[in-house]
């Protein structure tokens, strides 16, 4: 069964209300590589609890719903292709949320680059009925292009700058990495069977491209907000390359007052695995 692009296009999420813990907050970080340093504490113990902020990309997701068999996608073959956070709040350990998903537009991109389906999420506080986050996300379906078409949408990339990085952080993924992130909500079998990641082009099972951003994230609040969540304002990042559970994502930092450009790289095997990326803070708490 061919792509339904139009089904696609017009495609209705039911709202999200979702509740979640201070045991989720703490497993989403542990997800994302958290704690091993004595400064991730905050992170992953009760005492003192704080959030990620891109943690904002696990609530109010409507789960793996491009695998509905009446769109006809050829699941096995979707990634992510960029990835933004805009927070208008930060994230409380525990609480409860409405999200709203929708699709914003599908283009066809013809068959060696595949359609491409842009989404937005809006969060907001159950209770208080106040924004939280704003996300947007570019997924790319590389088995499904058929046809390239002329519609466009506007590039969100950045040159970095032409000098070394300012800062580089490392930070190591385990080889259990996946098996922990999928248990924030991600249940894709691309990041866990062998088989479906074969007959999607990987030599084995790939690490989720948004537990890579949370790692990235990480090493932003690291680097440029003194780890203190509520300082950081906004990220973007485009996915280039697969992380493999086990590899050391290395992201290297250009700061310019309350911005910073980053890529990471994954240090074992040299490729760049998110480019052309920012993120923007206040540079005071």
């Amino acid at each position: 069964m061919p792509l339904d692009q139009e089904r696609l296009a017009n495609w209705v999420f039911d709202e999200q209300v979702r509740e979640y813990t201070r045991r989720d907050t703490m497993l989403y970080a542990l997800g994302v590589g958290c704690g091993g340093r004595p400064e991730d504490l905050r992170f992953v113990y009760e005492d003192g609890l704080v959030a990620l902020p891109s943690m904002a990309t696990v609530l109010g997701d409507p789960g793996f719903w491009l695998r509905d068999p009446t769109l006809g996608a050829d699941w096995r073959k979707i990634v992510h292709g960029e990835q933004s956070i805009v927070l208008h709040a930060p994230l409380p350990p525990e609480g409860a949320i409405v999200a709203r998903n929708r699709v914003e537009a599908v283009i066809d991109r013809g068959p060696r680059h595949g359609v491409f389906v842009y989404l937005s999420r809006s969060i907001h506080d159950r209770n208080a009925g106040t924004p939280i986050a704003s996300l947007g996300a570019t997924v790319i379906l590389r088995g499904d292009g058929k046809t390239e078409t002329s519609a466009r949408r506007p590039a969100q990339r950045s040159a970095l700058p032409d000098r070394h990085p300012d800062i580089v952080v490392s930070s190591e993924t385990l080889p259990q990495s996946a098996l922990i992130y999928r248990l924030s909500g991600d249940l894709n079998p691309l990041h866990v069977d062998p088989t479906v990641a074969a007959r999607a082009g990987f030599p084995s099972p790939i690490l989720h491209g948004l537990c890579t951003m949370g790692v990235a994230a990480r090493a932003i609040l690291r680097a440029c907000c003194d780890d203190d969540p509520g300082r950081l304002r906004d990220i973007h990042v485009r996915f280039t390359a697969p992380v493999f559970p086990g590899d050391t994502i290395v992201t290297e930092i250009w700061r310019q007052g309350s911005r910073a450009d980053f890529r990471c790289r994954v240090r074992e095997r040299g490729v760049v695995v998110l480019d052309a990326s920012h993120a923007t803070f206040s540079e005071q708490p």
